[in-house]
């Protein structure tokens, strides 16, 4: 910002004033993970996106996962990573590590990073005042305590949005016995803003967004409606791991939240790209 003049920086404020005044007051759910939570300068970019939009007067809430750390945790205790289907295999030690290092660790550690950068944060995870109920996943292959969303209650985030702090949210979930289990967190996400009414989801991914020609990223399809998405993955546009990732889309959508994005977290303030400028970033689903 500094080779920018105050003329240029007075121009680009000036320029985002409706979209604040769009999203002002409105609920924004953002899944945060992939490059964005590694990358250190990605990360500090990340928050003070976050504390922006805070003051402006957006409600965020954050949804993150933590693979890479949970992957690290296992490691130090001699367990392998077992993965099926792109879902990590969970029997009960790995459950109590997703647990402490989600619920804990990863939380945490992005609670104090958005209040380093002067925003007000609260770490919650799904087990936090039964904000996310589950039952085991049922799948072809067992995957142990993955958990499949029976029910959201909103009442803990409303409580924190209407605080001020930004809900920082780790995708664990227990049911009635008090069984503990991993979630999904593009799932976790898109049930969380379903439940809030929220104006928008926005995934974090490390692609450009959904491609034409999945080697090519300057084939980015920017706009989807959700009723190409069958014939866009019978012609397998849609394929492999970003099918889950837009079957999360196209149920968000479905349960009434206006638009979900795809957007590249490899890119600075890509956040902001999409809320605060009419181009936006990614590929969006209406």
């Amino acid at each position: 910002m500094d080779n920018i003049s105050f003329m240029d920086r007075a121009a680009v404020l000036a320029q985002a004033l409706p979209y604040i005044q769009k999203y002002s007051g409105k609920i924004v759910v953002i899944k945060y993970g992939g490059n964005a939570m590694i990358d250190d300068d990605l990360k500090q970019a990340v928050m003070s996106d976050l504390v922006l939009l805070q003051l402006v007067g957006i409600h965020v809430v954050l949804v993150h996962g933590g693979g890479p750390e949970i992957s690290a945790m296992l490691k130090k205790i001699g367990k392998e990573s077992k993965f099926i289907n792109g879902l990590r295999y969970t029997d009960k030690e790995t459950a109590d590590i997703v647990q402490m290092v989600l619920g804990g660790k990863v939380n945490k550690d992005l609670v104090a990073l958005v209040e380093r950068h002067h925003g007000k944060a609260l770490g919650l995870c799904g087990i936090d005042g039964g904000l996310l109920k589950a039952k085991k996943l049922e799948s072809e292959v067992d995957l142990g305590y993955v958990g499949d969303i029976t029910q959201v209650n909103a009442k803990p985030v409303l409580d924190a949005l209407a605080g001020g702090y930004i809900p920082v949210i780790a995708t664990v979930a227990s049911d009635a016995a008090g069984n503990v289990y991993n979630i999904n967190a593009d799932t976790a996400a898109a049930r969380i803003a379903a439940e809030l009414h929220a104006e928008n989801l926005i995934l974090m991914t490390d692609i450009r967004g959904l491609l034409a020609d999945k080697d090519r990223e300057e084939t980015l399809i920017p706009h989807v409606c959700v009723s190409d998405v069958p014939a866009l993955k019978r012609e397998g546009t849609i394929s492999g791991g970003m099918i889950p990732k837009i079957d999360c889309c196209v149920e968000t959508v479905r349960r009434g939240v206006k638009k979900a994005v795809i957007i590249d977290g490899r890119v600075p303030h890509s956040i902001l790209i999409e809320i605060l400028t009419d181009e936006g970033i990614g590929t969006m689903f209406t």
